[in-house]
């Protein structure tokens, strides 16, 4: 098995070699074969790739999938390559072939790679369904994962294999089927306790009193901690917790557990001496887990000890279970609105490990493949020794831990680690008749948490108690012992309370401590229970503007205040509304006081919880350090494509480019025309009308139509709807005075103002004696204006924008540009625009919220020339006129992703448009691809701008 550095060096190697070889013409027939056995063979270290990969393996099309038909024969293809052990089809196109066009087929359909590759996916039988497909054209590598095969794929380029041929890693690694397993049994599991909780509570007399509530949760985790001992050996008989119980009549098994509690808790020597051999054979447990004897437990019920006895234990083995995934088992027992109030999220492995890789993993990884490579060994035990005691050094604090996902996950990869030191330390020695202390360094004892739901501090006690169970285990494969795992150790570094008002020094000092991880809750500011705005305020202080910041933002000030001049490193996911927006240099203002340095970050990626019903969420993750002096040199910003890139410097938005904080700006620092926000009515509702209304009322009073106009929110604009408003403003009053449902519409406005000024719950006090007019109203001199909604979906590419006549009067839910011109109109509709909208603008949910202050008042726009300019003008115009071809559509439906997919005209437009927008500032198109790197170059024109404004306020 290759090291990881012996693996580094030869993908340089093979990129190297192939990178030449591709610079000389060659067809993909020469090149195929050669290319994936090089690769499998020296960069993955596979032995036989000649038989472990399949080329030009025959399949038959379903008829459903292709064209071809002729009687009852199918069309006959070959499929590149598969590997049939990891599950990986692999569609292999020429080195000159675009990976994302299509091309007709032999049957007439016009397909992409990665459509050959799914029709000869979709023609497999169910057990060589592909797990993942490859298509490659030797240059670059589409990886898609066929659980999610509509999504976009993962790209690994040739020339960044030597630092990226890890995520290729599942053409060889089986271990994800084990993953996938535990993930399984884990949420079977789920399923499982969720009925005993279920059952059980329908059994106490006040399951809702706290009391009874915890009752329930804890009786929970010790049937489960019976069920895994019993299982995984720890009680010595397999079947012993099942057999035990197995002999009781239901109206006995309440006092059977609590007779097996209480013995579980009694160390054998202190036991009574007559007690029944089938309780005296269980071990003594210890640790806490069964301590509480006053703890109350109601009567079972014969569905209950079915469950327990059939379900729980004879049909299902609980060693399997995942102790990282350990919250999620709980999960289905927790009352879904309890969840919520709590705002907990549950954490995959894999992002789990985006935190503590980087961190510190990756860097142990290093230096344990750096001591595989010596080949003195009493250096290299010398070595492993030193290595041991490092890991053994090494603590975590996990402040909103729940049930210790992070903690355990973290545990388990240092306990892996050590497990490979101890076999360079030991060597091949077979036996040792003790398994003492100087053998295993790494301790649960290492790790700390803080935790304000007191079912989930013994969920994360109880899942490290099985991670230790199971990495001892894996220990005695390597140094044979006839040790016992129990009993277990006290374990009180998991903490009850709320960490936002609790002195993390009392859990461990900062002297003491090395890192800090975990997934705090998030929740918007509006959202916030009054029991988390109190905690944020006491670590704020009470005077604090908080704007819209997000719950989850007070633990990075409470982290910051406690590493502050200190060596200890943080990483916390987070919700990406924390690095957008107004939320940025809130938050930040407060950070720069501790000296917050980002080490390392991921920009906003899809989050997965473990859960049977997943929560949608954006986040990013953020590594940061407190100290008097900036002392990391390496940087490392990863994309939502998970590849990363060495930078200078990570700034608050998650940028490679200078610390800036966006603040709010009155007017363009460009110098366009300003933009307006639409009129406000504060009316009631009384002055707007439906399309039925309108008609009605003109049909009774056709005097008064010069009054109704067309009134357009970001809903109409977006959706198409129609909505229209009284308007009255300038309007001479003998049009209205005679129109009795105008006069009452009038009075209501009138009440309903005065009301809400008795009320003082808005500025109508101000208004009450104008109740002919709005709130307030935009003043347009031009004969249009650009309308842009003030929200828009996050799955749209580009926010819809539209030209609307001034007649159309546009709500406060509309941004306007007085008299915009297509030059205008071409820059704001294009990505460097939505790019600087998406960094700095808010969020409202998921939704994107266009901000004057925070985008378009601080976007730099680019100096054209003449002839940019009217390319510009000429690709916006373009865009219009192929909307134009769609009036049926409406122009939200017309720029969702499935529509954008089809309508290749209108994405054409965009794209065309785009480019121009890029070209007239000066962009580099084959360096400038994603949209932070358009926002990148973006930011040192808007410092100038700002330096520019400033000097002439001056």
């Amino acid at each position: 098995m290759l090291t990881h550095n012996e693996q580094k060096r030869a993908a340089k190697t093979f990129k190297d070699k192939w990178i030449d070889i591709l610079d000389n013409k060659h067809n993909e027939v020469q090149l195929k074969d050669a290319f994936w056995i090089d690769l499998l063979t020296n960069v993955f270290g596979i032995s036989d790739a000649v038989n472990y990969i399949n080329f030009e393996k025959p399949i038959e099309l379903d008829k459903m999938l292709s064209s071809i038909t002729a009687g009852d024969k199918s069309y006959k293809g070959r499929i590149d390559a598969y590997i049939k052990s990891t599950k990986v089809l692999i569609e292999q196109k020429g080195p000159n072939v675009d990976l994302n066009k299509g091309v007709t087929q032999s049957d007439g359909q016009k397909l992409r790679p990665i459509d050959q590759a799914k029709r000869y996916a979709y023609s497999l039988g169910i057990d060589e369904m592909p797990s993942k497909i490859v298509v490659s054209n030797f240059k670059e590598f589409h990886v898609y994962d066929m659980r999610t095969p509509n999504a976009e794929p993962h790209i690994i380029k040739l020339e960044n294999l030597d630092t990226e041929f890890t995520r290729l890693g599942f053409l060889t690694c089986v271990d994800n089927t084990h993953l996938e397993r535990e993930m399984q049994i884990s949420m079977a599991a789920g399923e499982i306790v969720g009925k005993i909780y279920d059952l059980l509570y329908t059994q106490y007399e006040n399951p809702e009193l706290i009391s009874s509530l915890h009752a329930i949760n804890q009786l929970c985790v010790r049937i489960v901690f019976c069920l895994y001992a019993e299982d995984a050996g720890i009680f010595g008989s397999k079947s012993m917790f099942h057999d035990y119980l197995a002999q009781f009549e239901t109206k006995h098994i309440r006092r059977a557990l609590i007779d097996l509690f209480n013995v579980l808790n009694t160390p054998v020597e202190k036991r009574d001496h007559y007690l029944n051999d089938d309780l005296a054979a269980f071990p003594y447990v210890n640790g806490g887990m069964f301590e509480d004897n006053q703890m109350e437990i109601p009567q079972f019920t014969d569905e209950l000890r079915v469950l327990i006895l059939d379900s729980a234990s004879a049909s299902f083995d609980w060693s399997q279970i995942s102790p990282t995934i350990f919250g999620a088992v709980f999960e289905s027992t927790l009352n879904p609105e309890t969840r919520r109030e709590g705002g907990m999220h549950y954490t995959s492995i894999e992002n789990i490990h985006k935190v503590i890789d980087p961190l510190f993993l990756d860097d142990l990884r290093l230096e344990l493949n750096e001591i595989n490579l010596i080949k003195q060994p009493a250096a290299q035990k010398r070595k492993a020794l030193i290595f041991q005691e490092k890991l053994a050094s090494l603590t975590f604090l996990d402040p909103a831990c729940g049930s210790g996902n992070f903690l355990t996950e973290t545990y388990i990869s240092l306990r892996n680690l050590e497990n490979e030191a101890i076999s360079l330390i030991y060597g091949k020695q077979s036996m040792l008749s003790v398994m003492t202390d100087s053998i295993i360094k790494v301790s649960i004892q290492q790790m700390f948490g803080i935790e304000l739901n007191d079912f989930a501090v013994s969920v994360a006690k109880t899942a490290l108690w099985i991670a230790e169970s199971q990495l001892m285990e894996k220990t005695k494969e390597i140094i044979y012992s006839n040790d016992t795992y129990l009993p277990l150790k006290a374990y009180n570094n998991i903490v009850e309370g709320d960490a936002l008002k609790l002195d993390w020094n009392t859990i461990i000092s900062n002297k003491d401590l090395k890192y800090i991880i975990g997934n705090p809750p998030f929740r918007g500011r509006s959202k916030q229970s009054q029991e988390q705005k109190n905690s944020s305020e006491y670590v704020f202080g009470a005077n604090f503007k908080y704007g819209q910041l997000d719950f989850v933002a007070s633990w990075f000030v409470k982290a910051a205040k406690y590493v502050f001049n200190s060596d200890i490193q943080v990483s916390f996911v987070a919700t990406n509304s924390i690095v957008q927006g107004e939320q940025v240099s809130t938050l930040w203002t407060e950070m720069n006081k501790y000296n917050a340095e980002i080490i390392y970050a991921y920009q906003p990626f899809k989050w997965d919880s473990e859960s049977s019903k997943k929560a949608a969420v954006t986040v990013v993750i953020i590594g940061f350090q407190c100290k008097s002096s900036k002392s990391i040199q390496k940087k490392y910003l990863y994309s939502d494509k998970q590849t990363y890139q060495e930078v200078k410097n990570i700034n608050a938005y998650l940028l490679n480019a200078p610390n800036i904080l966006m603040r709010r700006v009155a007017k363009p620092l460009s110098g366009q025309a300003k933009i307006l926000y639409g009129s406000k009515p504060n009316d009631g509702g009384n002055f707007i009308l439906t399309s039925d209304e309108k008609d009605e009322l003109l049909k009774k009073y056709p005097e008064v139509e010069s009054l109704i106009k067309e009134f357009i929110g970001g809903k109409e604009l977006l959706k198409g709807t129609k909505r229209y408003v009284i308007w009255l403003k300038d309007a001479d009053p003998n049009l209205y005075l005679n129109c009795p449902p105008i006069l009452n519409r009038i009075h209501a406005v009138k009440s309903y103002r005065l009301s809400k000024a008795k009320n003082k719950t808005s500025n109508a006090s101000s208004i009450v004696e104008k109740p002919t007019l709005f709130a307030s109203i935009a003043s347009i001199k031009g004969s249009h204006y650009i309308a842009i909604p003030e929200y828009s979906s996050e799955s749209r590419k580009y926010i819809p924008m539209l030209y609307l006549d001034k007649e159309v009067i546009a709500s406060n839910k509309l941004y306007m540009v007085d008299d915009g011109s297509l030059y205008e109109f071409g820059v704001l509709e294009s990505n460097v625009h939505m790019a600087w909208m998406k960094t700095f603008g808010g969020k409202l949910e998921s939704r994107y919220a266009y901000s004057s202050g925070f985008v378009y008042n601080t976007f730099p726009w680019p100096k054209p020339t003449v002839l940019q300019k009217t390319k510009i003008e000429q690709t916006a115009k373009v865009i219009l006129d192929t909307r134009a071809k769609y009036k049926c559509i409406s122009l939200g439906d017309l720029y969702s992703p499935k529509r954008m997919q089809v309508l290749y005209d209108l994405t054409k437009a965009h794209q065309d448009n785009d480019k121009a927008v890029m070209e007239a500032y000066g962009m580099d198109l084959s360096i400038i691809k994603t949209e932070s790197q358009a926002v990148e170059f973006l930011i040192p024109l808007y410092e100038k701008l700002l330096s520019n404004n400033i000097e002439k306020s001056n």
